[in-house]
């Protein structure tokens, strides 16, 4: 089952790890949401912030 994601703090711990395995862009976006249900308004609020 996967790990449903909406708090931002969550989104980019997660955005953070990803990114230090050398996803990025559209790599990031798609590995996301493989492993967990993510809020995408609040991915691409984390995403543009980071």
């Amino acid at each position: 089952m996967k790990r449903r994601l909406t708090e931002p703090v969550d989104i980019l711990t997660a955005v953070s790890i990803l990114k230090s395995y050398g996803y990025l862009g559209d790599e990031l976006i798609i590995a996301i949401t493989r492993i967990f249900y993510v809020d995408l308004d609040a991915l691409n609020e984390v995403v543009a912030n980071a």
